[in-house]
């Protein structure tokens, strides 16, 4: 794109509707506080440190934490790329049927998969724990199995009480 195009050149791939549209983007999204480049590769730096450190610890399984995470992930560093090698970001897609304005491949990653975390947060199923799941109590009727006496079950009310079934 950069190698084709001059600053500004558009051209329709949907007349009025979808434009390819060269943007040199020295600032953040929509070109908000332009040369700032080292804050935004620090800022976007920690983002990736930090969702490093979420995946690393909570090993996430679930497919819209994985995809979103992986979106939010390479978005972030084809923007670094851009940033650290060429001083901005190239941005190309220009819908303009919504007077939107113009982005990348990697801001749409970014915030495609904002949304989809968002939406997991939201409306995701619930992995809190509940009373009724808690594991850590021992119903007195349940057998408990001890490995130093080779394995028997002996009733929750002999294993409390060494000297019989009495209480």
């Amino acid at each position: 794109m950069r190698a084709n195009f001059e600053p500004q050149q558009s051209v329709a791939v949907i007349q009025n509707v979808f434009h390819l549209t060269y943007v040199r983007n020295l600032g953040a999204a929509f070109g908000l506080f332009p040369g700032a480049r080292p804050v935004f590769m620090l800022t976007t730096t920690a983002v990736l440190f930090v969702i490093a450190a979420f995946w690393r610890r909570a090993r996430p399984a679930q497919w819209p934490i994985v995809i979103a995470l992986a979106l939010v992930t390479a978005g972030a560093i084809g923007n670094l790329i851009d940033r650290a090698w060429l001083g901005q970001v190239t941005d190309f897609f220009d819908v303009a049927i919504l007077d939107f304005p113009v982005f990348n491949v990697a801001d749409s990653g970014v915030v495609i998969g904002v949304i989809i975390l968002m939406v997991w947060i939201l409306f995701g199923p619930d992995t809190s724990p509940t009373d009724e799941s808690d594991d850590s109590t021992d119903s007195p009727d349940e057998p408990i199995v001890s490995e130093s006496d080779g394995g028997t079950a002996t009733s929750a009310v002999s294993a409390r009480h060494p000297g019989g079934d009495s209480a």
